[in-house]
């Protein structure tokens, strides 16, 4: 997806603001919605990643961090079934009236609606690309989340290590591979990638899934 979320080498956003405390959480309720993300067993169909960026944009520039998490855990329970929108908004209109009111407790046994997993895993397919193999991001524009930013996309690099094979987790295939890839990292000069304006020497390592790349002629 080509979204607001996709920021790498964009201007006007400012500095990094780094803080000195290097706190955790900024509120008890940042830790709840991490707890939230990793202990509720419901599946968010497309993946976290593609729920926080279907926010509005305006919304996902506002939006702390962990503000994303939240919108992508409620928006991925009722979208696996696991509750109704209806079930939600009256649950956050009594909470927003009663803010006070107990939080009612799991019972034993009970389990919540999780999305079906695949019934089967693709054979691992063996690396196409070796280390020195010159290699180029391929140009593509998909639909829903992916992890091969704009700024690299078209640019060519030399694959220098080649990784285990990985689950491959953009919400919308570039080809009809669905489960584990080879993963590459791939060096791309900063010259390549930034033109003139890049400094001497520099150079940008990027882990790669097999699928985002294509091969330079020789």
């Amino acid at each position: 997806m080509d979204g607001v979320h996709d920021m790498g080498g964009m201007h006007g956003f400012g500095p990094l603001e780094i803080e000195e405390d290097g706190a955790l959480f900024h509120g008890e309720w940042e830790g709840r919605v991490l707890g939230m993300a990793r202990l509720t067993p419901v599946r968010i169909p497309g993946g976290m990643r593609n729920a926080i960026e279907q926010l509005d944009p305006a919304e996902y520039l506002r939006s702390s961090y962990y503000e994303k998490w939240l919108h992508a855990r409620i928006e991925g329970c009722i979208a696996a079934g696991a509750i109704t929108r209806e079930e939600f908004d009256a649950t956050l209109a009594y909470y927003s009236e009663h803010p006070e009111a107990e939080i009612p407790q799991a019972q034993s046994g009970e389990k919540p609606v999780a999305a079906e997993r695949p019934a089967a895993t693709p054979p691992v397919p063996s690396p196409t690309f070796a280390v020195g193999d010159r290699v180029r991001a391929r140009q593509v524009h998909p639909r829903g989340h992916t992890r091969l930013p704009r700024y690299i996309r078209g640019k060519v690099g030399e694959v220098v290590q080649v990784y285990r094979p990985q689950g491959f987790q953009d919400a919308e295939p570039l080809d009809d591979t669905v489960g584990p890839q080879p993963v590459y990292a791939v060096r791309f000069a900063g010259g390549e990638v930034w033109g003139e304006s890049a400094e001497p020497n520099s150079c940008v390592l990027m882990d790669m899934w097999e699928s985002y790349l294509e091969r330079v002629p020789a």
